[in-house]
This record gives C-alpha cells, sequence and structure tokens, in this order.
C-alpha cells in the first residue's frame, strides 16, 4: 500500500500527501531506512505522521509504506529480564542503539522454549483459556492462552517439547495459534468484568502501608521535585511489592540516570525467590537522548505488557518514571503540528491523554475466568518542585492515591520523603473495611490517629518557634515528642538496611500500635499529676530501635518490647 510520500519534515513529525488509504493510528514506514511512524492527522490527501525515530536524511520525495494495522507490539516469552525501547524492541545493555528501520519483533526467534501442553484435541475452548504453559523465568511460568476473538474446537496441540516463537502450537478450528501474538498498544485488552479494587497492594514501606495505602488494581502518583528520592522510592516499591510482575517504563529521564536504574535493577534481588529481581520484571528504557515520540508510546506500550501478564491471571505493576517527561513529549508534538497550546504550552487533551492512561489499571476478571489486576504507579516531576503545575494538578484528579515528596524532609534526611500534609488516599476507607474484615478492625482508627497527631504537631511546631517549646502547655509538649517518635519509629525508613527496607503489614501495625498506646499512657500520667518534666525524661529510644533491632516480619518481637516499655512506666510511674 503506497503512492504516499514526504512532503515536509519538522524534526519527528512528517507530512505525507497521497495518503488516501491511510487511516488514523496506523503504522507506517518512512523513507529509504522504513523508520516506523504512526499517523495522528488526517486532512484531505495530507496525513501527519509522528516517527518513532531519528528523522535525519529524510527528504521530500521519499517514500511512505502504509501497513493498515496500528502501533502493535509482539508479546510472548521472553519479556520478563528483557529490556526494550519504547515500541518493545530489545536493546542488548544500557545505552545500546537500534539500527533505523529495525523491526518491531520482540522475542528472539531462534530461541526455544519449553511448551507443556494442559488442553486435549476435541476440547472446546474460548478466548483466554490456558492451552499450555512455558517456563519462561523460574519466578514466572509464562501460560498460553487462546488469543482475545478466539475460541472453538481445539484441532490440534502440539506434544511436550521445545518450540521457537514463531512455530505452531495450537488449531483452533482453521486459526493457527503460536506463542506469539501481537497486540495494538493504544487499545485496552478485553476483559469479562471489571471489579471494585478491595485488596491493598502491599508495598513494605511503613508511611506508604500505614498512612496513604493503595489497592490492588489502583493508580497512585508520586510528585516530587529533584532529590526528593523519587527513584529510590520506586525502586523499593518494584522490588518489595505483593505483586507478580513488575514494569518499570524509564520515560524520558536523562540517559546516564536511566543506565544507573538499569544497573542497579540487574543486581536487585528477588526477596521472594532469591534470584534476581528481573525474573518477573520488564524494563522499557526510552530515556531523553533517545527519539521523543517513542517516549510518547512507552507508557501504552508498558500498559499493554502488564495487561498481558494479567490476562494469565498474575497481578501486574505498571511504574512510570515519569510521566511529567511523557507529558512534555506530547506538548513538543503539539507544538510541531500547530495545535492550539493550552496551559503552560501542554496540548488541551492533556487531561484526557492522562485520564486514558490512568484509566487502564483496574482489578479484573479475565477472559479466562482469573482474578487479577493491573496497578499503576507513575512518577511526577515537576519543574521547580512547583505542585501546581498542569501534569501535576491533572494526574491528582485521576489516580486514587498521591504520595507527595517533600523536599524539607529529604534534605533533613527522612526517608521516605513522603509529606503526611499533602499526601492522600481515596482507597483507604474500603480498605479499612477489608482490614476489619481480615482480622483487623482497629486498622482505619489507628490511622486517623497518627495522621490527627502529626497535623497537631505541625500546628503546634509552628507555635513553638514563636515562642520556644519550654512555654507550651504539658499536653502540646507531648504531642511533639510523640510526633517525633512517630516520625522516626515508625515512618522513617532505611533502603540500605536489611532489617528495614522491607515491613510485614504485623510488625508495621505493631509499630504504629506501640507509638499511640504511649501517647495514651503517657496522657494518663500527665493527667495523674505526674510532671511534664519527668515524662520528658522518661526513655523512648526502644521504640526507634525496634525499627532495626527487630527482622522484617517481627510484629511479636515489637509487641513484648512494647509490652516491656509500658510495664516499665508502670512500675517506675514515669520517673527516671
Amino acid at each position: 500500500m503506497s503512492d504516499a510520500v514526504v512532503t515536509r519534515v519538522n524534526g519527528p513529525v512528517v507530512q505525507v500527501s497521497g495518503s488516501e488509504r491511510l487511516a488514523m493510528l496506523d503504522l507506517v514506514h518512512v523513507g529509504p531506512h522504513r523508520l516506523p511512524g504512526e499517523v495522528i492527522a488526517l486532512d484531505g490527501e495530507i496525513a501527519t505522521v509522528q516517527v518513532y525515530e531519528y528523522t535525519g536524511g529524510l527528504r521530500p520525495g521519499d517514500e511512505v509504506q502504509g501497513t493498515g494495522a496500528p502501533l502493535s507490539i509482539e508479546l510472548g516469552p521472553g519479556l520478563l529480564g528483557g529490556v526494550f525501547d519504547g515500541v518493545l524492541r530489545p536493546l542488548t545493555g544500557a545505552g545500546a542503539r537500534i539500527e533505523p528501520g529495525s523491526a518491531a519483533g520482540t522475542i528472539a526467534g531462534d530461541r526455544a522454549w519449553g511448551f507443556t501442553a494442559l488442553a486435549a484435541p476435541g476440547d472446546r475452548v474460548s478466548a483466554g483459556q490456558i492451552l499450555g504453559t512455558v517456563s519462561e523465568t523460574v519466578a514466572i511460568k509464562h501460560r498460553v492462552l487462546v488469543t482475545p476473538g478466539g475460541g472453538g474446537v481445539l484441532e490440534w496441540v502440539a506434544p511436550d517439547g521445545e518450540y521457537r516463537a514463531g512455530e505452531t502450537i495450537a488449531r483452533i478450528g482453521e486459526a493457527e495459534v503460536g506463542l506469539l501474538q501481537r497486540w495494538p498498544v493504544r487499545r485496552a485488552r478485553p476483559v469479562r468484568a471489571r471489579l471494585p479494587s478491595a485488596e491493598p497492594l502491599i508495598t513494605g514501606q511503613r508511611v506508604l502501608d500505614l498512612l496513604f495505602p493503595v489497592a490492588r488494581g489502583s493508580t497512585a502518583a508520586i510528585p516530587g521535585g529533584f532529590g526528593t528520592g523519587k527513584t529510590v522510592a520506586l525502586q523499593q516499591i518494584a522490588k518489595w511489592c505483593d505483586a507478580a510482575v513488575i514494569v518499570y517504563v524509564g520515560c524520558g529521564e536523562r540517559g546516564n540516570e536511566l543506565a544507573d536504574v538499569l544497573e542497579e535493577f540487574e543486581a536487585l534481588e528477588d526477596p521472594s525467590t532469591r534470584q534476581l529481581l528481573l525474573d518477573r520484571t520488564v524494563l522499557i528504557a526510552n530515556p531523553s537522548n533517545m527519539p521523543v515520540m517513542a517516549r510518547e508510546a512507552s507508557i501504552y506500550t508498558g500498559v499493554t505488557v502488564a495487561e498481558y501478564y494479567r490476562d494469565m491471571g498474575f497481578d501486574a505493576v505498571v511504574i512510570a518514571d515519569s510521566t511529567s517527561r511523557w507529558a512534555e513529549a506530547l506538548r513538543e508534538l503539539a507544538s510541531r503540528t500547530d495545535e492550539l497550546p493550552a496551559e503552560e504550552g501542554y496540548p488541551a487533551g492533556l487531561s484526557s491523554a492522562l485520564a486514558d492512561f490512568y484509566e487502564r489499571a483496574g482489578r479484573v476478571q479475565t477472559l479466562g475466568g482469573e482474578i487479577a489486576s493491573v496497578s499503576i504507579l507513575g512518577a511526577v516531576s515537576p519543574p521547580g518542585g512547583d505542585l501546581t503545575e498542569p501534569v501535576t494538578s491533572h494526574t491528582r484528579r485521576f489516580v486514587r492515591s498521591v504520595w507527595s515528596l517533600d523536599r524539607d524532609l529529604a534534605y533533613a534526611r527522612h526517608y521516605p520523603a513522603v509529606s503526611w500534609r499533602d499526601s492522600s488516599s481515596r482507597d483507604a476507607e474500603h480498605l479499612a473495611s477489608w482490614q476489619a474484615e481480615h482480622g483487623d478492625p482497629g486498622w482505619g482508627e489507628r490511622r486517623g490517629r497518627a495522621l490527627r497527631l502529626l497535623t497537631n504537631a505541625d500546628r503546634i511546631e509552628s507555635i513553638a518557634q514563636l515562642v520556644g517549646a519550654e512555654s507550651l502547655p504539658a499536653q502540646e509538649r507531648l504531642t511533639l515528642r510523640i510526633a517525633r517518635l512517630l516520625r522516626e519509629g515508625v515512618l522513617q525508613q532505611s533502603a540500605v538496611l536489611d532489617n528495614d527496607q522491607y515491613t510485614s503489614p504485623g510488625k508495621q501495625r505493631a509499630l504504629l500500635a506501640l507509638v499511640l498506646d504511649l501517647h495514651d499512657r503517657l496522657t494518663g500520667l500527665l493527667e495523674g499529676g505526674v510532671s511534664i518534666d519527668e515524662v520528658d525524661a522518661v526513655d523512648l529510644s526502644a521504640v526507634v530501635r525496634a525499627r532495626y533491632d527487630t527482622p522484617p516480619d517481627g510484629g511479636d518481637e515489637v509487641q513484648r518490647i512494647g509490652h516491656d516499655l509500658l510495664a516499665s512506666l508502670d512500675r517506675a510511674g514515669a520517673r527516671p
């Protein structure tokens, strides 16, 4: 399908004439190197194409070949542990380059995979049903499914053995099924039903799980300026969250920083298998020194990969770092296509694009009947740390949780630097119900008390800076001390200490309950006539040491420490 030619080149945007046979969002190949591009506008015989590679050397008159299909990616075994560009072409290593016009093939065609059939000839199969499995990595057993829209009588299935990606492993009616399938990145994969996000995604990070939880299949944003610890926080979530598959999209960050991130991922150990974390991770690397339009496609590519594993019955998490750089790609594209700019030069459709991205998260019943989810966590890098800029403000409208990183906390070496003033969770209420149904009816009350304590302490702190802490009433001085204990003993968390990188829900619950019990007990002593100076002299350092001295699942040990500390207060009457 040809006769279309280039008439104008404007960076990654190419104008094409003679495009009567092209359609919106069609994938095309441009010029002698067959550079991949996508039709983004049609005006009569003129089409506008965004090209996913460097367009140097293109000139008017170069031929444009249409494919008649939208931008699609290959899905199959071999994704886990791989590093790919924004349109899922494999990169051989950090900083690797792809030859111009390289085909968007993902799976190595010469690699054989061990296939085990789970269906038999004569079975009636439907879309999403498992035909067999492939041991993709130590952590994940890949499930070969009937493709969406497929189904019927299974005429033939390959015997157990090793097969290459392009080989047929089953025949359903007249349709052949292989280990690979292609799917358009801008179209969500179908499901049988969308379900409420009813259970928490455990991240192992205390400030998130206790105060600002996110549900499995929900969405969260992590806005924060430079140096506030976004990348480390995201790595911790990727390593410790209880999802089966992680899709990390490095979108538009500086090339050297992203190379460091990839090297660190390659060295991370999966705590659940003691193997490499890469065994259940897909890395999509599209740094700022790679084509800007591939950056625009990269987050859709990442979500499509996550949906593919979701359809197998796995819980997947997409980590996009960062959506601000993706939005900048949209702004550049809009400026080159003469689109009327809106706030700060971003296109008027920015909010709709963000909504389209985040709405692909969800907890679902798959076509095969499994319950699985895709959760989306998007980092936001506002210029100058301005949290009122358009990308941050629009993102807040569409996500369920906001984990806002505070520059002052980061400079004070309080990590994760999650602000309790600017963060929020719309999932907290129904997750409190889930916690109550699963043996912890006090979860919501503890969370509310902790947030009120932190808020009151912030208010009192501003007064103390004017009049001095010694001039405050006794109860307010106690509030300041307990809030500091809450910050240092519960909310702060080390990303390098073995005993503190991850905290189980049981230990999280015990630490927070201990701080609140101490608050109650010391308040009672004040009301019983004990002076605030005597209360201030009580040694509470055991609470902070409990973070480090107990193992990640040491909830029972924290409870024993708390029991001994409270008992000593009773015996000594809070006197040093």
